[in-house]
């Protein structure tokens, strides 16, 4: 298993399970169907909520060095991985608004921050997967796995363009078309479950070394990685 992406499932992993914890012990008292996911870094244990997603963040770059590392992601597929990393880590240091208190900078921050990393995410990996998808039974299995949540996880921004148009045309708050603590939590899930499997393909997804690997051929634009067999000359 390739070390960075070992550790960055290891820490993805990690991250993912204390943001679990949080929201377990806060059944009783959130309402999850309304309140986001990133009401849980306010208050006095916010600390634990930034040590989750932080986590998060960190594992993201680690499982984009693997792909790096193992030539399976182009330039474009590994830009939009570290905006969702970068995205995530702005989550974790600047907490969302405090309604009791009022609009903050902070507030601004966490937002823009969110929306980088929802929609960075599915970008990525759509691209990254995208070329290796149905290649070699079995061993690409992951890579198709990820293609398809990265789908699901563009349906669920989808859906959330389609409620801030909705709300626009009938006067309400885009966020109260849609139930948006469960519609966030929905498409976390999906996002993180594309990330886990980008993870698995990149520990388990043969790289540049061995006679029966494959390698990837980069377009000069970063924007396209055709595989290729090493032990099939190159055309140029």
């Amino acid at each position: 298993m390739h070390r960075p992406a070992r550790w960055g499932l290891g820490a993805a992993g990690a991250g993912v399970a204390v943001i679990v914890g949080l929201e377990v012990a806060s059944l009783g008292e959130m309402n999850l169907l309304r309140r986001t996911i990133s009401e849980h870094g306010l208050g006095p244990g916010g600390w634990i909520f930034t040590v989750g997603v932080a986590l998060l963040a960190v594992g993201s770059a680690a499982i984009g060095v693997s792909l790096a590392r193992k030539r399976l992601a182009g330039v474009a597929g590994l830009v939009a991985l570290t905006g969702w990393s970068v995205g995530l880590l702005m989550t974790a240091v600047f907490h969302k608004h405090d309604w009791s208190v009022g609009p903050s900078l902070s507030g601004n921050i966490h937002r823009a921050g969110s929306l980088v990393a929802f929609l960075c995410l599915p970008l990525a990996v759509l691209i990254i997967s995208a070329p290796w998808r149905g290649r070699r039974p079995g061993r690409r299995r992951s890579a198709t796995v990820a293609f398809a949540l990265g789908v699901c996880s563009a349906a669920w921004v989808a859906g959330i363009v389609t409620a801030v148009l909705v709300g626009a045309d009938s006067g309400l708050p885009w966020y109260r078309v849609v139930p948006l603590g469960l519609v966030e939590r929905g498409l976390a899930v999906t996002e993180v479950a594309a990330l886990l499997a980008l993870g698995v393909w990149g520990a388990a997804g043969l790289g540049p070394q061995g006679s029966d690997e494959v390698l990837d051929v980069a377009a000069e634009d970063g924007g396209h990685v055709d595989p290729v067999r090493v032990d099939q000359p190159l055309r140029l």
